[in-house]
């Protein structure tokens, strides 16, 4: 909803250095930003610098090196993606995890690149792909890097329903390890 109003900027961190980082540089931004903040996200803790520091918008982070599938994933959903690296990682397959960290501006250049190096990817965000930002970044990987694609790509994403009130009726709507898990395996056997 948000991505839809040019001139808005998006941020979504996943992790407690990089809510600070992009806080600082949002706070100093002239323009109008918006902040997401994954609820399951405010309790974890982690390393943040306590010296001066600022993370550009538009500056995705890799958050592991990989070769065979390249994941990009939002907010939350990085820490599914690593873990499913993980994974992957004992049976010999290396997966490359991106985090956007912004939404808008969208750094593709750093996704392209990884796309262009796997030649496979899947894309993973919390919101229903219809209209979400995985669509968006879909259509720019096949008009960026079509030729380099080994295998169609992969979206995951909740399914087209509202988000429902019980914890395991929750985890049935919205990705898990394993939705993502078996994306990477088809985008594999592509």
């Amino acid at each position: 909803m948000f991505k839809h109003n040019p001139g808005l900027k998006i941020i979504f961190p996943s992790s407690p250095r990089d809510a600070k980082g992009l806080f600082k540089t949002a706070v100093r931004d002239h323009n109008p930003v918006v902040f997401l903040a994954h609820l399951r996200l405010l309790g974890i803790t982690g390393p943040v610098p306590e010296e001066e520091y600022t993370i550009p918008f538009g500056q995705a982070n890799i958050l592991r090196e990989g070769k065979k599938v390249t994941v990009v994933a939002t907010g939350y959903m990085t820490t599914f993606a690593l873990q499913v690296a993980n994974e992957f990682e004992k049976d010999g397959i290396s997966l490359e995890v991106i985090d956007p960290r912004t939404i808008e501006p969208l750094d593709m250049e750093t996704i392209l690149a990884s796309v262009r190096k796997t030649g496979r990817v899947v894309l993973v965000d919390e919101d229903t792909k219809v209209c979400s930002i995985t669509a968006e970044m879909g259509m720019q990987i096949v008009e960026g890097a079509f030729h380099h694609l080994k295998a169609p790509i992969q979206r995951v994403g909740a399914a087209n329903v509202p988000i429902p009130g019980s914890p395991v009726l929750e985890a049935a709507a919205l990705p898990q390890p394993q939705s993502i898990r078996a994306a990477v395996e088809a985008v594999l056997k592509g």
